[in-house]
């Protein structure tokens, strides 16, 4: 991505349109985001209004590597430092406690804040533009609520064709990542420790080898975050994850009951509908997923089929974005064995 060529005219038209309220969809190494000025609880509102979001889920603000953490958040405790010193500029965030001049619209009303410094080209400039590199810049996933998010700039255009929400859309080429940000919980560090709140590229282990303390699982009394909802992610087209062997079985059985399926897959599968092979590797396949998702969304299909991936602990966020993706379709597989098909 270095030798992407960053306009700084385009950039800083962007800033302005953020500064003045408006809304701008752009890049980050993880997926596309979509930004508002994270002091201007108007606009953060238009964020929720564009997505379908609840107003309890709260966002992520993302910050320049130059920015004051300590503007945004109160009683930050080393292991932020330490991480942020690691990770940032990166896919981390990490859930502190909200400073009290920080408008509650970006937290859900909750006393916490989530924070990022993420490290595509376009959004380190982007940032560094907006409030001379001081300001932060409120953006979950360019996409409406609960839908998959967005690896493409195309992607954004098609989400919010329909209306004039968005006022700009920033172009930074494909997803280096392709899934959301892992997030950490540091706020109840005291109690609990550190809670990984979602998986994502950084893992709970590369998170111990900074901090020496292993993330727990997320808990009951866990402060709400972005994309942790248990239907997520998903397609229009229900989805079904699935082992190869069983896989193989359910597609003959759908084929002979007239069913289209569209396939996500890494080892040899039969010919099907559609399909979209994805590499073996959990880098490579979370880089292709949410796109893979989208283009088998388009198919046509009766139901989207996925591969389950391995479940070592690299594959944790690939196999976390899928189960919710899915967590919406159970049943969906036998209904459409049991229903006659409309012709």
């Amino acid at each position: 991505m270095t030798d992407l060529q960053i306009d700084q005219s385009v950039i800083d038209t962007a800033a302005r349109l953020l500064e003045a309220g408006e809304l701008v969809a752009f890049p980050t190494e993880t997926v596309y985001g979509l930004g508002a000025d994270a002091e201007n609880p108007a606009a953060v509102a238009a964020i929720y209004a564009a997505k379908g979001r609840p107003q309890d889920h709260p966002v992520i603000v993302h910050l320049a590597p130059e920015a004051p953490l300590d503007y945004w958040a109160c009683d930050i405790p080393a292991e932020a430092g330490a991480l942020a010193a690691a990770f940032w500029p990166g896919p981390l965030t990490m859930i502190l406690k909200r400073a009290p001049n920080i408008p509650d619209a970006v937290s859900g009303g909750q006393d916490t804040v989530g924070l990022r410094c993420p490290s595509h080209p376009v959004a380190l400039a982007l940032l560094r533009a907006f409030k001379g590199g001081k300001g932060g810049i409120a953006a979950p996933s360019a996409n409406k609520f609960g839908h998959v998010s967005p690896t493409l700039a195309d992607h954004v255009v098609d989400e919010f064709a329909m209306d004039d929400t968005v006022a700009m859309v920033l172009d930074g080429g494909a997803s280096q990542v392709g899934i959301e940000s892992t997030i950490v919980d540091l706020s109840r560090l005291d109690t609990l420790g550190p809670v990984l709140l979602r998986p994502g590229h950084i893992s709970a282990e590369a998170i111990a080898a900074v901090i020496d303390r292993m993330p727990a699982a997320a808990d009951a009394a866990a402060p709400r975050a972005s994309g942790t909802l248990e239907s997520h992610y998903a397609p229009h087209t229900p989805v079904a994850m699935q082992e190869r062997t069983v896989l193989l079985e359910t597609i003959e059985q759908l084929h002979a009951a007239g069913r289209k399926v569209a396939l996500i897959h890494v080892s040899t599968m039969p010919e099907t509908h559609a399909g979209q092979r994805l590499p073996p590797r959990p880098a490579g396949f979370a880089h292709a997923l949410y796109a893979a998702l989208r283009a088998m969304d388009g198919q046509g299909a009766d139901v989207i089929l996925v591969e389950s991936p391995p479940q070592q602990g690299e594959w944790l966020g690939v196999n976390d974005r899928l189960r919710r993706a899915a967590h919406g379709s159970t049943g969906i597989v036998h209904g459409l064995l049991n229903v006659q098909p409309n012709v």
